[in-house]
């Protein structure tokens, strides 16, 4: 199943390079809500603490609506600019959960668990550990929170609950989604977050997702079969199938195939 993903998300990131670098250069844009425009109110520190946290709200508003629009790839389709604009209204409740879990997260970082350690005591220790574990598991589950939210018309909560369901039962799969999530943002480095960029992410996630819940409607027509046993190659065939193989001249010159 992960060799599939890795093929089939590289190939939709092919077909869709300009969409996905048209989104990942509004995000770029957007970043300079939060880190140039507070710098120009130095004179009135509260409107610039304010700005900055409206611009951080503002890119995480913006990314869940990529991640909305993003879907319509992962499924074989397609997104125009109308679709992404209908999406900031569908999904800003969404971006405003994900900003409160950031800033929960910042806070654990930064003030929560260095305090725990300042304690200097065995105590403090276990509970630094703690919040620590719990922070992990929480990011390696709400990774797929976005498209969650896109796909499934649930509420936050129980779409928050699906996401730690997925985790703890399929950890590894949720390990590796975020390695390779690292590892894309750290590519994007050297393409100026341009390519693959956060829309980039967010597509492999979705997909990545998606490919995953296939596993849980076969499941559901095989309640007797073995959970650890999943037959991917027979649950991904018509997935192969419309994917199709390529090769490297049809890549670069794809009318010539």
């Amino acid at each position: 199943m992960i060799g599939f993903l890795i093929k089939k998300n590289f190939f939709d990131t092919w077909d869709n390079l300009f969409k996905i670098g048209l989104i990942n250069i509004g995000f770029i844009l957007s970043l300079a809500i939060p880190i140039f425009i507070p710098t120009l109110l130095i004179e009135t520190p509260w409107m610039g603490i304010a700005v900055l946290i409206l611009g951080i709200l503002w890119l995480i508003i913006y990314l869940s609506a990529a991640a909305y629009s993003l879907t319509a790839i992962s499924d074989y389709g397609s997104f125009g600019f109308a679709d992404f604009f209908r999406n900031l209204k569908l999904s800003w409740k969404t971006g405003l959960v994900m900003g409160m879990f950031f800033i929960l997260f910042y806070l654990l970082i930064t003030l929560v668990i260095p305090f725990y350690l300042s304690m200097g005591n065995l105590v403090g220790l276990m509970f630094a550990a703690f919040v620590f574990w719990i922070l992990v598991i929480a990011v390696l589950a709400l990774q797929f929170f976005f498209s969650f939210r896109a796909r499934f018309d649930d509420g936050i909560v129980k779409s928050i609950k699906k996401c730690f369901i997925v985790f703890f039962d399929n950890p590894w799969f949720c390990i590796f989604s975020f390695l390779h999530l690292i590892f894309q943002l750290f590519l994007s480095m050297f393409l100026a977050f341009i390519f693959p960029g956060p829309s980039g992410v967010l597509l492999f996630l979705d997909q990545g997702l998606r490919l995953r819940l296939l596993k849980y409607d076969w499941l559901e027509e095989n309640p007797d079969a073995n959970r650890k046993q999943i037959p991917w190659d027979s649950i991904l065939i018509e997935e192969r199938d419309r994917t199709g193989t390529r090769s490297l001249r049809n890549f670069i010159f794809p009318w010539k195939d």
